[in-house]
């Protein structure tokens, strides 16, 4: 069931009709995924994190996805050369705050980043959406852990505090903009059990970003398909490795009547 406005196989429709680039500097640990679930939906993806290339690579991207899964001092360099290059061209950049509230460092540079350029979305687990927004937790590495505080008000105060889109990924996702709040339920627990499904979902919003100026609809409507397609692929899977197979699958043959029949989204 559904509360929501949200055209959803609409957006997805724009994906695969559109094909736009997605520029990528992201986590070397799950690049190669994220690559593959752009391509999947029907977009395409580039991966280029050289200082020297960024800036001109921003210029045939519809959107910036930026991970800091795997962050070095360069590689941030190169993100903001990015970032920057991205705002004057006013394209959407989508920042996944992977493994925020772990170390000091991490909290420093991502704080730099959204400080020194416009990030448009903001994306995160609890503990790392939490952290950034000020609160004082830690996360495990790069898992959420426990945060005492209503993540609804958390998104909604980092959205208006830093004028972009919010997203908290767990077991109920959680996009908000200064206005408005989604509640996506769409999923599954093997989702849990796979590296990368975050920073894939990352790349799955800065995908459907890429086709809709209304970047929390595109961020709610991203995480509806993300879900669908994985409760899709559950039933088909024996387990975590043939789950990542299957949901790629499901991604790519994902259809209207499915999305309609499963997205449980409230906004």
């Amino acid at each position: 069931m559904t509360d929501s406005d949200l055209d959803v196989f609409g957006l997805l429709a724009k994906v695969r009709t559109d094909k736009p680039v997605v520029h990528h500097l992201t986590n070397w640990v799950t690049i190669y995924d994220c690559a593959n679930v752009v391509k999947v939906l029907g977009a395409s993806p580039v991966m280029a994190h050289a200082l020297e290339e960024v800036a001109d690579m921003v210029q045939l991207a519809s959107s910036l996805v930026l991970n800091i899964g795997t962050l070095t001092v360069p590689m941030v360099e190169a993100m903001k050369v990015a970032a920057k290059a991205a705002n004057t061209k006013g394209i959407p950049v989508v920042l996944d705050v992977c493994g925020v509230g772990a170390t000091p460092f991490r909290d420093q540079k991502s704080l730099e980043l959204i400080e020194e350029v416009h990030i448009d979305i903001i994306k995160g687990n609890a503990s790392e959406v939490a952290r950034v927004s000020g609160e004082a937790v830690r996360t495990k590495g790069v898992d959420a852990s426990e945060v005492a505080v209503d993540l609804t008000q958390v998104a909604q105060a980092l959205a208006q505090a830093r004028r972009a889109t919010a997203v908290i990924t767990g077991e109920t996702d959680i996009v908000a903009d200064a206005t408005r709040l989604y509640l996506v339920r769409n999923g599954h627990p093997l989702m849990g059990h796979v590296v990368g499904t975050g920073c894939m979902a990352t790349s799955v919003i800065g995908a459907f970003a890429a086709v809709s100026p209304d970047l929390a609809k595109a961020a709610a409507a991203a995480l509806v398909t993300f879900g669908v397609a994985a409760e899709c692929a559950a039933p088909l899977s024996q387990g975590p490795a043939t789950f990542k197979e299957k949901l790629f699958d499901c991604l790519y043959n994902l259809d209207e009547a499915t999305i309609k029949r499963l997205m449980r989204v409230e906004g």
